[in-house]
């Protein structure tokens, strides 16, 4: 194991459909990761489908406003808002702003699947078959 830097600038961001893309940063293509994290990017008027993971996730807005739904509950995000799901949890962003809203996402693992709340698919995160993101 090694430490690491990345540069995002090099890297590909992965199509999640509806304009929406995400970044996988660090996570189990990382030798010796005990945790993933990356970055998403919504779109005006963009959202994610309600959904769960197996594991526990911390999201931090860092560009842009919008909506956060968790566990029924929507709440108003901006800049710098955080917050903690645990795995189980379905739970959604939604940009309601007029530019893109960015969030930065951390696993507590680096196995991350994703449970789809309204038909209960569940699929390896960020895989081929986790590409529908309306």
């Amino acid at each position: 194991m090694r430490a690491q830097l990345l540069h995002p600038s090099k890297m590909e961001w992965v199509d999640r459909g509806s304009g929406v893309d995400s970044m996988p940063l660090f996570g189990g293509h990382t030798e010796g990761a005990k945790f993933a994290i990356g970055m998403t990017r919504f779109p005006p008027g963009a959202a994610i489908v309600l959904h769960s993971h197996n594991v526990d996730e911390s999201v931090t807005v860092i560009e842009g406003s919008g909506r956060a739904e968790i566990d029924g509950v929507e709440s108003d995000v901006e800049t710098f808002s955080s917050t903690y799901v645990p795995a189980g949890v379905n739970h959604r962003f939604i940009n309601t702003g007029d530019t893109h809203m960015r969030i930065m996402w951390v696993y507590a693992g680096t196995e991350v699947t994703r449970t789809i709340a309204e038909t209960g698919e569940t699929v390896v995160h960020l895989s081929a078959d986790d590409r529908s993101a309306a």
